[in-house]
């Protein structure tokens, strides 16, 4: 099969479809998680400080570049593709990288499409966005309270959130929720948010807290282990493990009593590490093999080599080699630093 990618100059060349990349321990590398920025209109208190210091926009590819880039591991066997942030609506202009993306939605070279976002700017692009291909997003919300919302969000109005999703949900779009348990925050809050995500429709995802970046405030003071917290909603409900992916980390559970799905991302007490076919791409063209290891290959250079794709695909094939089997994370007092210095906003969630 020919897939269609496009240069610098903006001419179209056929390349031969490759087979999945494989890294050393055998695992395809299927799925490109890609942040099209680091910044962000939130400063959620588990992510990032709220006085950031944020890339030089100089410092970031074009949308032109982000675009070659993703049709470059597109032509290399990834079958997904998720544009991720900071928050990805925020950058300028960032539906023109969409709309190039979906063509390869549309010719059937990419499987999938997605989106992780906050929601604050979902009601302006939701119909954009589903037009453009994109049938699944995420939406990040750690839960219903307004004021709560404000705290843990710094800057966001839940309002605007909701709206989003209403409009999503609108366009036709799939939509989960993703809630970083937060132990004396929103645990005591994740039942009534498992039935609201469920009577629309919606998996809820929840999330371990993870050791990326520096931040205001101990994450030990709020990490809450998932394993505790599915012993606590055994208590209110009938969980099952099912056998549903959806190509990421998450796994998944049947809710008996709401009929929905739960999903459980466990960085820190269940290292996901073994089916891992995921690497990630910043907005400077840096391609982490690992979310967790610093580990990183330079696709900029090769990328403003040439305008052929022949020396960027192999720097490519290289930094697969190099892929590890799996992150080291650690929450406690005793280890009181981020096991990376890069805040999640600048890798992509």
């Amino acid at each position: 099969m020919n897939t269609v990618t496009i240069d610098r100059t903006g001419a179209h060349k056929l390349v031969d479809a490759k087979t999945p990349m494989i890294d050393p321990f055998g695992r395809a590398v299927t799925y490109l998680r890609v942040s099209v920025t680091d910044r962000c209109d939130f400063r959620c208190t588990y992510c990032m400080a709220e006085n950031m210091t944020f890339l030089p926009k100089k410092d970031l590819l074009s949308l032109e570049e982000l675009n070659r880039l993703c049709s470059a591991f597109i032509a290399k066997g990834v079958r997904k593709l998720r544009l991720t942030g900071g928050e990805p609506l925020v950058r300028k202009n960032v539906m023109f990288l969409v709309r190039e993306l979906g063509r390869h939605v549309h010719s059937g070279a990419l499987d999938e499409l997605t989106l992780t976002t906050n929601g604050s700017q979902l009601s302006r692009f939701a119909a954009e966005l589903a037009d453009c291909g994109v049938r699944r997003i995420n939406v990040s919300l750690d839960t219903l309270d307004a004021d709560k919302f404000k705290q843990i969000t710094r800057w966001g109005e839940l309002s605007k959130v909701m709206e989003g999703i209403d409009a999503a949900q609108t366009a036709g779009m799939h939509v989960k929720i993703n809630a970083v348990a937060l132990k004396g925050l929103n645990d005591a809050e994740i039942p009534e948010m498992l039935r609201w995500a469920h009577g629309r429709g919606m998996d809820l995802t929840l999330i371990e807290t993870m050791p990326m970046g520096e931040i205001d405030e101990d994450r030990t003071d709020h990490y809450l282990p998932l394993s505790e917290m599915r012993d606590r909603l055994a208590g209110a409900f009938t969980l099952s493990d099912i056998a549903y992916k959806t190509g990421g980390p998450a796994r998944y559970l049947s809710v008996a009593e709401t009929g929905g799905r739960l999903g459980l991302i466990t960085p820190m007490t269940h290292n996901f590490c073994e089916s891992c076919n995921r690497v990630r791409l910043t907005c400077t063209g840096t391609l982490y093999m690992c979310l967790g290891q610093n580990d990183a290959a330079d696709l900029r250079t090769p990328l403003r080599a040439s305008d052929d794709d022949a020396y960027l695909s192999r720097v490519i094939d290289e930094a697969i080699t190099r892929k590890p089997k799996g992150h080291d994370f650690i929450i406690d007092r005793t280890r009181n630093k981020p096991a990376v210095a890069r805040h999640m906003s600048v890798t992509g969630g």
